[in-house]
């Protein structure tokens, strides 16, 4: 249900929102260092009982889970004694990322006080707020908002890496600059961010996400021709999906709206991938051949994944957060096609 792409559809439809309304928005990525290693195993059992509500054999499993590694340190041939390990939990696990979204469960009532949106996956934390032209209030709740969190941070021995917090402002395209003060923040704002291995514009036109899609796409392309004559073409084209289809198709839901030129960047992409895998020509034409492959061309499957986004709201499939954004239609009247 939930994963970065509905994440980030999320977030992108908010700012869209607020810039057809008129408004900026700053979008603040909170960076916490080392931030698995450092998770206190009895506030986090804590959590589970107070925030959660488990209880009996269940809390006892985790307090085992968690109160019963060790840990010791080699150096060469040489290694020390085994000792508990009260801190932590395994950011390669699939227990680990969930256990750190309980440990920062409070986190979401400071974003709340001050009335901020916020999205927190596992340990990428990040607030987001529209600006009114000439409007600095927004401004200084971001600013006391972010000192509550360093502080809670600091208490629940977590580490807020300030030099690494980015900042980037979105605006309406009529809005040549951003027409609000930023005070303090402004050292901190981007040109372009990395949001949950998405890479953002301000003016949201995805040309550099694109553009390190196609660059890196083509690369793989290059090293897998070289190893196509010791695969059989399944194998090959396995290889293929792992390699570029799925770079692809990483969060393209985002990419509806973008131009057309970008969209067929992309589809050169998927185009030299169906060549190297079936040997046809530079020249000839590229559709049948998609079409025996049935690959989906690129914009087909950018409108393919929303509408499985929709179906997933309709069906309860998808996070909570997507869900509400779809009102269904209720005729003000009867109609008679109602009841077919």
């Amino acid at each position: 249900m939930h994963s970065t792409e509905s994440a980030l559809l999320r977030i992108f439809n908010d700012i869209f929102l607020s810039c057809d309304s008129g408004e900026s928005v700053i979008l603040i990525l909170l960076d916490l260092t080392a931030a698995f290693d450092t998770v206190d195993h009895e506030i986090l059992i804590s959590r589970l009982e107070q925030c959660v509500g488990i209880t009996g054999v269940a809390l006892k499993w985790f307090r085992s889970y968690l109160t019963k590694q060790t840990f010791s340190v080699r150096l060469g041939n040489c290694e020390s004694s085994r000792a508990p390990l009260s801190h932590g939990v395994p950011q390669g696990s699939i227990l680990g990322p969930i256990l750190f979204s309980l440990y920062l469960l409070p986190l979401g009532s400071i974003f709340r006080k001050h009335r901020l949106s916020f999205h927190c996956y596992a340990d990428d934390c990040q607030i987001y707020v529209p600006l009114k032209k000439k409007d600095g209030s927004s401004v200084n709740r971001l600013q006391t908002c972010l000192e509550d969190v360093k502080s809670w941070l600091a208490l629940n021995f977590l580490c807020f890496n300030v030099s690494k917090t980015e900042v980037m402002v979105f605006r309406p395209a009529s809005t040549a600059v951003p027409c609000v003060d930023l005070q303090s923040l402004k050292s901190f704002c981007k040109p372009e961010i990395v949001n949950l291995g998405f890479k953002m514009d301000p003016e949201l036109k995805l040309e550099s996400q694109i553009g390190l899609v196609v660059r890196s796409s083509f690369f793989h392309l290059r090293q897998l021709a070289k190893i196509k004559h010791f695969l059989m073409r399944q194998q090959f084209e396995t290889v293929i999906h792992a390699f570029v289809t799925v770079r692809l198709d990483y969060c393209n839901s985002l990419y509806f709206g973008v131009s057309r030129s970008s969209v067929f960047r992309l589809q050169l992409v998927q185009n030299a991938a169906s060549r190297l895998l079936t040997g046809t020509r530079r020249y000839e034409h590229i559709t049948p051949v998609l079409y025996s492959l049935h690959w989906l061309p690129v914009h087909f499957r950018i409108h393919f994944k929303l509408l499985l986004f929709v179906f997933k709201c309709l069906s309860n499939a998808a996070p909570v957060y997507l869900s509400e954004l779809l009102h269904p239609y209720i005729p003000s009247r009867s109609l008679r096609s109602a009841d077919q």
